[in-house]
């Protein structure tokens, strides 16, 4: 898994469990509801910008999503050989 896939695997898992759908997500992040599936499917490498937008609208600090993304790859390497 690189880093992308794992932002997209953490932003759509915020996403979910605040019920928020794309386009919502996108409007309030000010961002494109295209641009916010590739980054869902690991599709698109995310800005410093972006991640800042994201969080904004999730009431979460950067560095929240960044410690998500790094657990999740590090769960990751320690399961494949």
């Amino acid at each position: 898994m690189d880093i992308e896939q794992a932002f997209g695997i953490v932003i759509k898992k915020y996403r979910l469990d605040r019920s928020i759908s794309q386009e919502k997500l996108a409007f309030e992040a000010g961002l494109d509801r295209t641009y916010i599936s590739l980054l869902e499917r690991g599709k698109r490498k995310p800005t410093i910008n972006t991640l800042f937008s994201i969080s904004k609208v999730y009431k979460v600090s950067p560095h929240r999503i960044v410690s998500d993304i790094e657990l999740l790859l590090q769960k990751n390497s320690e399961t494949c050989p």
